[in-house]
């Protein structure tokens, strides 16, 4: 039976209203009841609903009730590893504040608890009159890279298609459009081509805008596996735990790696170091490209960046020395004004040395959220399904085809991106804003003015696991949803490995699963019959694999949720040709079919382009480059000082609407927000360590304690991004080809505060 008619059939058959049925009737949506295959005592693993990493963690189960978790020890992401918030990730379910019911907002300005019934009709009713009056230009929805890809493309579809909402984006745009516009226009699709194994072989890892240490701890742990005895190179402004623990760290000038990555290319064409063979061979644009690095000689780059030439020419000798060399990045590179440009000369610097497709190689971007990889594929979004251009109508045909729909539901663009919905609010062009799963009113650039965007609003719909966010005190209606933990589906990490999430605990209350909601605003949409086939999460990770046929992410050859689990995880593309040979090599091993595959296997650990083919038209990689430009915001008499921004403690995560529900992670880090300041500086304005501080920008100000370190340069402070206050400072300008924030840097103002009394 199709999901719009299950649910129809349910109501008809109640005799009583929607909510009724929910509380008598709670295994039927998802609400309550576990899955039989979970028995009342036993052990499941699951992948963490934190970070990209992606590691597999077991959940201990006693009386259908999990109660504990343990690292998985022969998952090929962790190996048995976890960092805090693995550990920690149950204790986000059983917080106080989890929104339990429907709130609306009443007359009195107060949030009540209402039924279901009351909140679909709600929901619909002003949405439908907002579209009726002003079209669907006027509703937009912001998702996020916390759901699994079965949601996310639930969400895209039935927004897209069934509701006619013309705009929706993802937080996703906050940390990795920068990679995904990058590896488009260089590989020519968007293409993460390591696997993790790569950072225990190579010989020279080369770390640019990324702490590892404390934003990807496993991965760290990984890197401390290999057994080459590596240079690690690090390029951050500050002196973080990462280049602390690094071969050499090179201190670089905020925003300058672009000039500094162009003069390694100048010198390592200088060096003889270019494998000449491959460029030739499998790209396009070197030519142009080295007459343009030509321009960036070690003595001007020295200007730009603060390095000293000999710095300068020592990282470039130690990358042309490398055999194996692989570059590494993440927000540092991708939140900045010219972060697309960045991160292809990040990929220009692998091609020309043919550092790509082999072992211990790669211009390799670590994702930020545990989802990110489904949502760069499967959100419709920035790209239509599979990685497809809303702009083709051949691409828009194919979708209308697999999903049996009018092609004329399908836009011929993406619609707005974050920043541009943002605006639109401001502008009075966007009435209304459905929010799920997501906290912009903290995580946003300039907070203030995403707060002052959702008063504008004549309708906000939160959809999240708590009704305490920044984002849902602004509601006008809050409808709550399950987590992670409390429902099925799949994520993909970093190394594209598509692996499970399920269900092991009961939602509290009447919170349903995004994937649950989903339907049901179907259903009160008239469009359910539309969604006839999307009956289940895993029926859908079935219409996503048709959804992937001929495309580079091709997952045909998966047989299901059952094959993932017994694979450890699944790298894209796996095809119907990878799986025969991934029966031939398990064959060979005479392992069973439903044994784990062996650890050495072709099924665990796959690398992109070794066969030096690309997903561009000709099948060659191009170079692509633009003459660096000054930060938007330099620092002045009044802003004297340079404010950068990152992750503060492996104990933290983001907004911390999760992370803050653990005692024990609450534990791990200051509970206050600090600012790391250079003692010069803080000597110089009579600042004491631990002192209060004012931390200024054009657009707000905050309070700190003052932490004095060697870690950051003079001229320079660093806040971490998980406090509320932080994004009072930090200022809208964004990367023209991504459209992503640059969040990094800033010009601020300190000043010395009166002690607490």
């Amino acid at each position: 039976m199709s999901a719009s008619g299950y649910i129809s059939g349910l109501l008809r058959a109640s005799d009583g209203p929607l909510t009724r049925q929910l509380v008598q009737e709670p295994g039927r949506f998802g609400l309550g009841m576990l899955p039989k295959r979970l028995a009342p005592d036993e052990t499941t693993s699951v992948v963490c609903g934190f970070c990209s990493t992606g590691c597999a963690l077991d959940v201990h189960l006693r009386d259908k009730q999990a109660i504990n978790i343990s690292a998985t020890a022969d998952y090929p992401v962790n190996l048995g590893m976890a960092c805090p918030k693995g550990w920690e990730a149950l204790a986000p379910l059983a917080a106080p504040d989890r929104a339990t019911t429907p709130l609306l907002r009443g007359t009195d300005g107060r949030l009540v608890p209402c039924d279901w019934e009351r909140a679909m009709s709600l929901f619909t009713g002003r949405l439908k009159g907002i579209i009726a009056r002003h079209g669907g230009e006027a509703v937009a929805w912001l998702g996020t890279g916390q759901m699994p890809s079965e949601e996310l493309a639930f969400l895209g579809a039935l927004g897209r298609f069934g509701m006619g909402i013309r705009h929706g984006d993802g937080n996703t745009r906050q940390c990795m459009a920068t990679a995904v516009s990058a590896y488009k226009e260089c590989f020519g699709f968007d293409a993460p081509p390591f696997t993790y194994a790569d950072l225990e072989e190579s010989d020279v890892l080369v770390f640019i805008g990324s702490n590892l240490c404390i934003a990807h701890p496993i991965l760290w742990q990984r890197v401390m596996r290999n057994p080459h005895h590596p240079d690690i190179l690090v390029l951050d402004p500050r002196h973080t735990e990462t280049a602390a623990a690094a071969t050499v760290h090179y201190p670089l000038a905020p925003k300058s790696d672009l000039a500094l990555l162009y003069g390694l290319a100048n010198l390592l064409v200088r060096m003889g170091a270019v494998d000449r063979g491959f460029v030739s061979a499998h790209t396009s644009g070197f030519e142009e490209f080295e007459r343009f690095v030509a321009r960036f000689p070690p003595e001007e780059i020295s200007g730009v960046t603060g390095l000293g030439t000999d710095a300068i020419e020592d990282l470039a000798r130690r990358i042309a020395c490398g055999k194996r060399v692989s570059f590494w990045w993440t927000m540092g590179v991708n939140q900045g004004h010219q972060a697309t440009r960045t991160a292809q000369a990040i990929i220009a610097l692998a091609l020309m040395t043919g550092n790509i497709g082999r072992p211990g190689t790669g211009a390799n971007s670590i994702t930020g959220q545990c989802n990110a990889m489904g949502s760069r594929l499967f959100s419709n979004t920035t790209s239509l399904f599979g990685g497809r251009d809303f702009a083709s109508p051949r691409n828009r045909d194919e979708v209308a085809r697999i999903l049996d729909i009018p092609p004329g539901l399908i836009p011929d663009s993406p619609g707005y991106a974050y920043d541009q919905i943002v605006e639109a609010i401001h502008e009075g062009k966007i009435k209304a804003l459905w929010v799920i799963a997501t906290n912009p009113a903290h995580s946003w650039v300039r907070s203030s003015r995403f707060a002052e965007a959702a008063r504008k609003l004549e309708f906000l719909v939160v959809q999240d696991m708590y009704d305490s966010t920044e984002t849902a005190r602004f509601a006008d209606l809050v409808l709550p949803a399950a987590g992670w933990g409390e429902k099925d589906g799949t994520f993909v990490n970093s190394e594209r490995r598509i692996g499970l999430i399920k269900k092991v605990s009961k939602a509290p209350g009447q919170a349903l699963s995004d994937f649950r909601i989903f339907q049901i605003v179907a259903h009160y949409w008239g469009c359910g019959r539309m969604f006839a086939e999307w009956s289940s999460p895993e029926a859908v990770f079935g219409i996503l694999q048709k959804l992937s046929v001929g495309r580079p992410c091709d997952i045909t050859g998966i047989d299901g949720y059952a094959m993932i689990e017994r694979g450890r995880g699944i790298q894209w593309p796996f095809d119907a040709a990878d799986a025969a040979q991934c029966e031939m090599e398990n064959a060979k091993c005479e392992i069973p079919r439903t044994s784990p595959p062996h650890p050495s296997s072709f099924f665990q650990e796959r690398r992109l382009f070794s066969d030096r083919k690309f997903f561009t038209a000709d099948q060659r990689a191009r170079f692509v480059f633009e003459k660096p430009t000054p930060m938007p915001e330099l620092p002045d008499a009044t802003y004297p000082f340079l404010l950068l921004t990152g992750r503060g403690s492996s104990a933290q995560w983001h907004t911390q609407t999760r992370t803050g529900k653990s005692d024990v992670l609450r534990k791990l880090h200051p509970s206050r927000i600090y600012a790391e300041i250079n003692p010069d500086d803080a000597a110089r304005l009579g600042i004491i360590p631990g002192g209060r501080i004012r931390v200024r920008s054009r657009r707000g100000e905050l309070a700190a304690d003052a932490l004095l370190t060697l870690s950051v340069l003079p001229g320079q402070i660093f806040v971490p991004m998980h406090f509320q206050e932080t994004n009072r400072l930090t200022q809208e300008s964004f990367d023209p080809v991504s459209r992503q924030p640059a969040y990094k840097s800033c010009a601020v103002a300190l000043s010395r505060l009166p002690a607490r009394s």
